[in-house]
């Protein structure tokens, strides 16, 4: 998991660098069921570009479009997605859980 997080934030990086704006996205809460750990990041680009995932994808597009107003914006935010135990097996998961993303602007 950490070498994948280093590769996304390398990967960020080089974005920012070719002049790309970024926003990166940290999973840093997960309780119950949850497809991808704490410190699991999402980069996303102004221009479209995605490198990572922080839900493994039931979730990802909300957060990138959370990151473009975050681009927008400037102002960070902290997103909260869950599910509850008695809708768990209606989207395939064995309970029910939440998971917090943290969404900042790089650069």
């Amino acid at each position: 998991m950490i070498a994948d997080a280093e590769d996304i934030l390398t990967t960020a990086g080089q974005w920012v660098a070719e002049g790309e704006t970024v926003a990166l996205a940290t999973v840093v809460e997960t309780w119950g069921s949850s497809p991808r750990p704490a410190g699991s990041r999402l980069a996303v680009t102004a221009s479209g570009r995605m490198a990572g995932s922080v839900s493994g994808g039931c979730i990802e597009g909300a957060v990138a479009d959370a990151a473009k107003e975050v681009m927008a914006s400037g102002t960070p935010r902290l997103l909260s997605f869950g599910v509850t135990n008695e809708r768990a097996w209606e989207v395939g998961l064995a309970c029910g859980g939440t998971v917090s993303v943290f969404v900042e602007k790089l650069g």
